[in-house]
């Protein structure tokens, strides 16, 4: 019996057990979970940026989000990091725990299109700078069916950035809301945002403050709790539920069995007004299949 399509989102944190989170997949696989795992990578990408001297920037926009500065060779180093290193570990660990794995970029099949922009203002070292190498770029479009294809015969696809821009080249895009888009596009009953920590946090410093539901209204600022790295998590969800996703749960990867764990109901449920009230709102992004 096949079951409803679930997306993960595994992070870059050094402090989630991906062997752990692999052999769980690989156990709801082969019980006929359709599981489709996303993953970043930001501490390797860190790493191995560091050990070939190419140095590390953020930028910062006039609205205030933080994102990695994509330079040309910045884009190199994430590509080898992700492709070449996280991947191919995730799926082995995979395999190791009885699955079928594939790995994917978005590049794979048009899987992933983003929209890049050629010129923008943001912030850099303190500096508002007009940025024209910048190669972020965000998500207009999820071809799901080459993942359909795998899902349907029983293999995990294991995807991440970078995308496809529209004239061809390679580029960043956020790992959690890449996450959303394709749980939107597949029409995924669950995603799954695993994380250094229990879950979303009253107080971030505080694990004991763990929320077992945590509201993001349906535009706006995502709330108090959107405090480093989980700010992307809660605009991720709010993608998803806007799209149509049912739930959303924030869980601790840092567990045995991280994903049945948030299944059986760890972690917090993050939910949105608008998506309660009208049953889903129209997607954030462009959804397509060919």
């Amino acid at each position: 019996m096949n079951h409803p399509v679930t997306v993960v989102k595994c992070g870059g944190s050094p402090e989630i057990d991906r062997e752990a989170m692999c052999a769980d997949i690989a156990a709801l696989a082969a019980g006929g979970h359709r599981v489709v795992l996303v993953h970043g990578g930001a501490a390797e990408v860190d790493r191995l940026a560091d050990r070939l001297g190419v140095p590390q920037r953020r930028l910062t926009t006039p609205s205030g989000s933080s994102s990695r500065y994509t330079d040309p060779a910045t884009l190199e180093v994430l590509q080898l990091a992700l492709a070449g290193k996280v991947k191919p570990a995730l799926v082995a660990a995979l395999v190791r725990g009885g699955a079928r794995a594939v790995g994917l970029t978005g590049l794979d099949g048009r899987t992933v299109t983003a929209r890049r922009t050629a010129a923008h203002r943001a912030v850099l070292d303190g500096r508002k700078v007009m940025i024209r190498d910048d190669h972020n770029g965000r998500i207009s479009r999820i071809d799901p069916a080459l993942l359909r294809l795998l899902i349907d015969d029983g293999i995990v696809p294991v995807l991440s950035p970078p995308a496809l821009a529209e004239d061809g080249a390679a580029v960043n895009v956020d790992a959690d809301r890449t996450a959303a888009a394709v749980a939107v596009a597949l029409g995924a009953a669950r995603l799954v945002l695993l994380t250094g920590a229990p879950g979303v946090l009253a107080d971030h410093r505080d694990e004991s403050s763990l929320l077992s539901g945590y509201e993001v209204p349906a535009e706006g600022p995502v709330g108090d709790a959107a405090v480093g790295g989980m700010k992307a998590k809660l605009q991720a969800a709010r993608d998803a539920l806007l799209g149509g996703v049912a739930e959303v749960l924030v869980a601790d990867g840092r567990t045995g069995r991280p994903v049945s764990a948030a299944i059986e109901g760890a972690g917090t449920t993050v939910r949105t007004t608008a998506a309660r009230d009208t049953g889903g709102a129209a997607p954030l992004t462009t959804v397509g299949s060919r």
